[in-house]
Formats: structure tokens, sequence, C-alpha cells
């Protein structure tokens, strides 16, 4: 790793004109200096545009991307991937907030782990309500914001598959290389953590940064707050290409216990599809399942 090398900073905008002023002066306002900045508003129907117009007049070196139409998440950021100059990429919501130490924390990381070939970096998370008051951390801390519980490292391929491995991908930080290895993020999905560490930790390890590296805004009509409703297109698009997933790493699994393992994340997900009364898709979930037995079966 090079004494200084760039990060690029990829903050995607949709409708978040409360709040994307805040996230970009988070970028700018870093402890670590070398840091390329990207912004993408992704057709926002508010004042987003707008908003950071207005602020780019005082940065006007900075490239802002504004689609034509709503193209997700997925596209939008693969189109400022290509971009990229870093040989870091954090990928920053709009809404979200870096500490002020964050990619030092980051970069600090990486260079002190002991673990080879590691793709990505991670910590904790500050969630905070929609008026930035704090919430709780995302993953359970002690008096002194340490992690209550050993975060799983290295390689937790196995334990993304059972979901036993929980974490945070607001607060990574990824080697470019990853992304480029990868193609990018999937542009058929809804949403793109899940299935990126899956496909990443085949190749990589990962590890864990024990701070609070970033703040999570919760908002109620996030992605995540649908997660459970009934009847819902964007629950069901989102459930969906967890299945999308879910095929996928059948055709990435090699041995019986990795097999084993995804029917664990099969069953919490048929409960999903129940729950929410999409039925449709637990009926696939049943034939996923029925395969993955079979497979075992032959191993």
């Amino acid at each position: 790793m090079h004494n200084k090398p760039l990060v690029t900073v990829i903050c995607l905008c949709y409708n978040h004109a409360d709040f994307v002023i805040e996230a970009l002066e988070s970028v700018l306002n870093q402890t670590y200096s070398n840091v390329e900045l990207l912004v993408a508003d992704d057709f926002s129907t508010d004042t987003s545009v707008k908003v950071i117009k207005n602020w780019l007049k005082e940065h006007p070196k900075i490239p802002f991307l504004v689609n034509k139409e709503n193209l997700g998440n997925t596209k939008t950021f693969n189109k400022c991937l290509k971009l990229a100059k870093g040989e870091y990429i954090i990928d920053l919501a709009a809404d979200d907030v870096l500490k002020i130490d964050c990619i030092a924390n980051q970069l600090e990381g990486f260079k002190k782990t002991a673990y080879e070939n590691v793709g990505l970096i991670y910590g904790n998370a500050e969630l905070i309500s929609e008026n930035g008051n704090f919430i709780n951390d995302y993953f359970k801390t002690d008096t002194n914001r340490k992690r209550l519980q050993s975060q799983p490292t290295g390689d937790i391929y196995i334990g993304l598959l059972n979901g036993n491995n929980n974490l945070c991908s607001i607060s990574s930080l990824v080697k470019k290389a990853v992304f480029d290895s990868l193609n990018g993020y999937d542009e058929n999905l809804a949403y793109e953590d899940y299935d990126f560490w899956i496909r990443a930790s085949t190749i990589y390890n990962f590890d864990y940064v024990d701070k609070i590296l970033v703040q999570k805004r919760v908002l109620k009509d996030s992605m995540y707050t649908l997660l459970t409703q009934k009847n819902n297109k964007k629950t069901r698009r989102f459930n969906y290409s967890t299945y999308l997933i879910l095929q996928k790493a059948f055709k990435l699994n090699r041995t019986k216990e990795e097999f084993v393992a995804m029917l664990k994340r099969i069953h919490f997900e048929m409960t999903v599809a129940y729950k929410t009364r999409d039925f449709h898709l637990l009926m696939k979930y049943i034939f996923l399942e029925l395969k993955v037995r079979s497979t075992i079966l032959y191993k």
C-alpha cells in the first residue's frame, strides 16, 4: 500500500436534499487528505440537484453526475466507479455521515491486518434519527464504544451464507481491485451489499476495525424498513433480489459445509416470504431447498 493512497468516495443522492450537504462536508473534513469525491444524483424529485449545484459553486472541481432518469443505486454507482481514480473506494449514501477520522482508521486497518489478501475493511456505525439524534450503535458496544462480541474476520463466506456473519457495509473501505475483479455491483438487483459481500468473500479476506466510523441515518422510508411489509412492490423486489443472490451463491458453493450453511439462510427467507404473503417467492425457495438438499446427498 502506498504511504498516501488515493481514496475515492462515491456519494449517491436520491431525494436527500435535507442531508446531502452534511454528507459531502464530512468527506472534505476528513483528517486524511488524499481523497477524491464523486457525486451523483439518481433523478431526485426533491431539490437535491439544486442544493448540490449550489454547494458545488464553492467546490467547482468536484465531478457531479446527474441522471436523466432513475437508474437505481447499483447502476448509478457503477457509472461513478468507471470514473474513480482511487486505490480504495467508499460507497457513501447522501443521508449518511463519515466520522472525521473514518478514512484514516480504515487505512490503518489495512496497514495492521494480520490477514493476507484483504479486500475490505469495515467497522462499526452509529445509528442516528432524521434529526441527527443518537439511536444506538450498529453492533452493540460497551461503555468504551467497543464491540461486545468479537466480529468474524478473514474467510467469512460460510458465515455470510448462513446469516451468522453480519457486516456493516456503510462503514466499508474496499480496494478498487475488488470492484474491478467483480465488475462492480450486480445491476439486476434491488440492493447491492449482500451480493457483493458473498462474491468478494470467495476471493478476498475481510477484516474489522473496532471503531465507530460512520453515522447511519435511519429514515422512515428506507428500504430496510420495508422488509416485512405485505403486498408492497418494493418489499417484493428487495426480497426477490435476495433469492437471486442465493441462486448465484449456489453456483459458487464447492463444499458440503457451504451447501448446509445455505439451507439456514433459505429457511430464514422462506419465513420472510410467508410473513409478507409472497407465496410465489416461497415456492421458489422450496424448489431451491430441494435442489440444495439433493446436492448435499452427493457431496
